[in-house]
């Protein structure tokens, strides 16, 4: 919850780096660089969501869930509402009908790009037909 949040908010994911390994290194270690236009609560719940620490995360402590939900970035959400589907989205993109519509997703070069090595004989193959 707190990677997508982060992303929600920052528009980037919160351990982002062109470098894999340097990627891989905040990851492990938890190291985050918060945005300095992210609201104070909003990024006290997300140290409390992103702490590398079991024992301090947030939604793996006593109270579970219930440490998100009265936090006070939350304050104006009433849950009972949401839950029963009485409050209106703020935003409905268009979507065209017959569904599988994903005009309102960016597209990347990488997406025409083929994926694996097909050169080269797969030597495992025999042992996974259906695969």
């Amino acid at each position: 919850m707190g990677i997508l949040t982060y992303e929600m908010l920052a528009g980037y994911p919160p351990f982002y780096d062109q470098n894999p390994m340097k990627l891989y290194e905040n990851i492990m270690t938890g190291r985050v660089k918060y945005p300095s236009y992210f609201d104070s609560n909003a990024k006290d719940l997300l140290v409390k969501l992103l702490t590398s620490d079991l024992t301090k995360r947030y939604g793996n402590l006593k109270a579970g869930s219930a440490d998100i939900f009265l936090h006070p970035w939350f304050s104006e959400v009433n849950w009972e509402r949401l839950e029963r589907r009485e409050i209106d989205a703020p935003y409905v993109p268009p979507i065209r009908p017959g569904g599988g519509d994903a005009s309102q997703f960016e597209r990347y070069d990488e997406e025409t790009e083929e994926y694996g090595d097909f050169s080269s004989k797969d030597i495992y193959g025999h042992l996974f037909p259906d695969f």
